[in-house]
């Protein structure tokens, strides 16, 4: 018996040290939990209570990141990355909240996601392409999907990573594609817009860190605002603290998951001190052999231009980082100000990958780069597992802020400004490609990442996915994972049989670019008058049939930007890598005469993705997360 006893006090003990750690995170992090509000309601949603408000609530209600918004007075509304989210249901026991994309409509089968979400690993989700051709196909990978595509074709869905572009017949084209479960096997198209009608349930933890509130689970999307899955994560308090030990040192989604399981074994066996000793050992060991790796790489590189900030100068210049400009995957940026007076961007790596590939792959790209149209680094910090990235100040934000009218209806911009603009931007990527002693892919082209600075001036920024190769080879034999965002991404980056992946990536990027801006300006980035009817597909014809005032503006000169822009993007995104044109060529496009443009064939080369809505700093990123220097982000 007394083995038995001496275990069983060894378990009580592991436990009441463990719930000693969620006490302590608990009165930490949740001290303003106990202001009290009546509760909101909005259509059938009732009772919104904290950290939940709407937009209407009194300042003090609620948490403001949990800001939801009544519109018409019957949908509840999630605003979330630059997208909006039916709010279907709030459940405060089980801390969960279920919403779907607002495009996506119960009634109408045709109807697709307008958002990309965000999601780090490629298990959780599949890519399904949506596929029209002349003829039908029989195979028994293509789910028939009429007739809710009904557009004169046959219409399927396939899965994107069994499907090549052998299997597809002559004269058919990929229009759409979207996210669905990992792992399902369907066998009706009824199945997967179920699913995407159903949506998904976000999760928040009463024990994590303002920094770290939101962790979720995934049904359809998975999506995140730190590392890691949170289908590890039980309700009960005492994984949750031990998750959000976790997420506070920094871990990667797997190690999460082995050290959940370490813990298991730990607690049965060697007691939580022992446990906790092992923790800060790996974390330790981790973190040291990350620094070493980057101070290599700065003593390698000790004729960098920036400058080498400390860790007090870093927060005396940001004022103790009191305000923050922006958040995302990497971590937050925040408002400094240097010595000279001049303001600052802080960008605090606070989710750096575990041997530091982001910072190096940042400091290393941009120290090369001297353009009026690509963001300038001033300097760095690395202090142990401190590492910051000082920036030029943007004080007019990001171009994604301007897309979007404050109704979500239309572009606050003029097309003469929407010109300028895409034209700087073509010239910053064309000087990454071109103008530096190695070439630079960027690999995130979007308009969260085109900073704005106080005469507009478009400047590409966030080079945390960009990689260097030499001028001589423009193939990259290398890469072997998909990098980007979706909506924005090269088909080639995650449907291999295209071709292969090079700098015509940055190209495809930047025409998605281009059509956003051309769409957003004319309240087309949504829907077309066929919902079923992909938006470059739409705008293809409407130039090919003369019908211009359709896309343009109100004036001879406005109808001519838009066609020029159109047709430009058109080129861009063309399926073929080897069809598209090198940055140089799309820069003379622009500043060429509209009337000597033409229109690229039309085969099978449709751009792969829908017309989404991107972006914050929590796009669907298949490496990573970007986050903006913005000098008013919400």
């Amino acid at each position: 018996m007394a083995p038995s006893s001496s275990s069983s006090s060894l378990h009580a003990h592991s436990t009441s040290m463990i719930f000693m750690f969620a006490a302590v995170f608990l009165n930490l992090f949740h001290l303003s939990e106990g202001k009290t509000c009546a509760p909101s309601s909005c259509g059938h949603i009732r009772n919104i209570s904290y950290p939940f408000r709407l937009n209407t609530d009194p300042k003090h209600c609620g948490d403001e990141r949990f800001t939801l918004f009544c519109e018409n007075n019957n949908a509840t509304v999630l605003h979330f990355n630059s997208g909006k989210y039916n709010v279907r249901s709030i459940n405060y026991t089980a801390l969960t909240i279920r919403v779907s994309d607002v495009g996506v409509r119960e009634d109408d089968c045709s109807s697709f996601p307008i958002s990309p979400l965000s999601g780090r690993y490629e298990y959780l989700t599949d890519t399904m392409v949506l596929v029209s051709c002349p003829i039908p196909l029989n195979s028994p990978s293509f789910i028939d999907t009429s007739p809710c595509f009904s557009s004169g074709n046959y219409s399927y869905l396939a899965p994107a990573r069994k499907t090549g572009l052998g299997d597809l017949q002559v004269g058919c084209s990929i229009v759409k594609s979207v996210l669905v479960p990992a792992g399902r096997n369907y066998t009706s198209y009824e199945e997967i817009h179920q699913d995407l009608f159903s949506g998904f349930e976000l999760y928040w933890d009463r024990a994590a860190a303002p920094a770290h509130y939101v962790y979720m689970c995934e049904i359809y999307h998975f999506l995140r605002i730190n590392h890691g899955s949170c289908r590890q994560v039980d309700a009960r308090k005492v994984r949750a603290v031990v998750i959000q030990i976790l997420y506070t040192l920094k871990g990667s989604g797997l190690d999460i998951i082995y050290l959940i399981c370490l813990l298991q074994a730990a607690k049965a066996s060697i007691g939580a001190p022992f446990m906790i000793a092992l923790l800060i050992y790996t974390w330790r060991r981790r973190h040291l052999s990350a620094y070493d790796k980057v101070e290599d790489f700065l003593k390698n590189h000790n004729n960098l231009m920036p400058i080498r900030y400390s860790y007090s100068e870093i927060k005396k210049m940001t004022g103790g980082f009191k305000e923050m400009l922006g958040k995302g995957g990497f971590g937050a940026v925040y408002k400094g100000k240097l010595r000279s007076g001049h303001f600052a961007a802080v960008k605090m790596l606070l989710n750096s990958k575990g041997n530091g590939e982001d910072f190096i792959s940042e400091v290393a790209t941009i120290e090369r780069i001297h353009h009026v149209n690509v963001v300038q680094l001033i300097g760095f910090c690395v202090e142990g597992c401190k590492r910051a990235l000082v920036y030029e100040f943007m004080p007019n934000g990001s171009l994604d802020k301007y897309l979007l009218s404050q109704e979500g209806l239309t572009s606050t911009m003029s097309w003469e400004e929407m010109f300028r603009i895409s034209v700087g931007v073509a010239r910053g990527i064309q000087y990454l490609h071109q103008g530096c002693d190695m070439q630079i892919l960027h690999f995130d082209i979007k308009p969260h990442n085109i900073l704005l600075d106080e005469n507009f001036t478009p400047k590409v920024s966030d080079f945390g996915l960009a990689r260097l190769y030499s001028k001589a080879n423009n193939t990259i034999a290398t890469l072997t994972a998909a990098r980007g965002t979706i909506g924005y991404m090269a088909p080639e980056l995650f449907y291999k049989n295209i071709g292969r992946v090079s700098y015509k990536a940055d190209v495809y990027s930047f025409g998605m670019l281009v059509l956003d801006m051309a769409g957003k300006r004319n309240k087309l980035n949504i829907s077309t008058n066929d919902s079923s009817q992909y938006f470059p597909e739409w705008v293809y014809n409407q130039v090919s049939e003369g019908r211009n005032g359709e896309i343009g503006g109100t004036t001879e000169e406005e109808n001519k930007i838009a066609k020029k822009m159109v047709m430009v993007g058109l080129w861009c995104i063309e399926m073929n890598p080897c069809n598209r044109p090198s940055m140089n060529k799309v820069v003379d496009m622009l500043n060429g005469d509209v009337d000597g443009l033409q229109l690229p064939p039309r085969a099978v080369s449709e751009p792969i993705e829908a017309w989404v809505n991107d972006e914050t700093d929590m796009s669907f990123d298949y490496s990573t997360e970007s986050t903006s220097l913005i000098s008013n982000f919400k």
